[in-house]
Parts: structure tokens; C-alpha cells; sequence
């Protein structure tokens, strides 16, 4: 089976559940065992909330600015993918996030988002500027699938 989907969200903090319950719903639908389901749709959360925090160009009026979720299920793979227009990381390698300080608020969401993926490439947008979170995870399947084959 092969679903993908993309939005164009407002950078505001409504849209972090609104993507979340979407993934969710899609890979309920598809069968994903639900602790891969939750792995992911953490992952998810916390690219979100980068991309609403830091993803916009405050010069050009930031609030308003949007970003982008693609979510792709391929055969046994899950991608995702999060790019907003802002800053960037500054350089144009991949990043490689440092662990934040034990007890802190911020700065864990990117060492949360290595933990729960299976592949991760944390980056700047090649060409338009901003950055991007791609992580991918192995998909395991519920052994009763809610999705019936016809």
C-alpha cells in the first residue's frame, strides 16, 4: 500500500495536533502497529513545533508565515517530512543536534526526534531557504488491520 499527503499549515500552535491526528488516523487506517503510530506521531509533534517556533521570517511578518508536512507510507517505510521558510540552521550541511542540558524546557525536540526515527536528516532547504526535518521509520503492521482489502 502506498499513501502519501501534504499540507500547508499556519504557523500557530493549533496545527501541531491537527497534523499529529491526521498521521494518526492514516496509519490506524492503514494497519501501522500503534506504537510505531505513536513513535512517529511524537516525531511529528516536535518537527511541528520547531517549524512554529523557529520557521518563519519575523522581518516578513512571521506569524503568518506557513510551513510544510508531507507524510509518505511506501510498502514497510514511513517518510516525513517538515520544511518551514525561515532562518535555517545557519549552515548548509546537515545538522547534527547537541543533547540539551538535563532539566531544560527547549532544545530536546530534534535529540527526541534521532531517538524515535530510524533515519533522520536534519538540514537546511536546498534552494529556498528555511529548514527541514526528514525522518524516516520500518513500519510494522497490527495483526488485524482496520483497512479491508476488497
Amino acid at each position: 500500500m502506498s499513501i502519501w499527503w501534504s499540507l500547508h499549515l499556519r504557523r500557530e500552535a493549533a496545527s501541531v495536533p491537527l497534523a499529529r491526528r491526521l498521521l494518526l488516523g492514516t496509519m490506524e487506517s492503514a494497519g501501522v502497529d500503534p506504537d510505531i503510530s505513536y513513535d512517529l506521531s511524537v516525531a511529528l509533534s516536535e518537527a511541528c513545533a520547531n517549524a512554529v517556533e523557529h520557521g518563519g521570517d519575523t522581518g516578513r511578518g512571521g506569524s503568518s508565515e506557513a510551513y510544510r508536512v508531507t507524510a509518505y507510507l511506501d510498502g514497510e517505510k514511513c517518510r516525513i517530512e517538515v520544511a518551514d521558510s525561515g532562518p535555517g540552521f545557519g549552515r548548509a550541511q546537515a545538522v547534527r543536534p547537541a543533547p540539551a542540558p538535563v532539566g531544560s524546557e527547549h532544545g530536546r525536540g530534534l535529540c527526541l526526534i534521532q531517538e524515535l526515527a530510524d533515519h533522520v536528516h536534519i538540514g537546511n532547504e536546498p534552494g529556498r531557504g528555511g529548514a527541514v526535518v526528514r525522518f524516516d521509520k520500518i513500519l510494522k503492521w497490527k495483526t488485524d488491520p482496520s483497512l479491508l482489502t476488497a
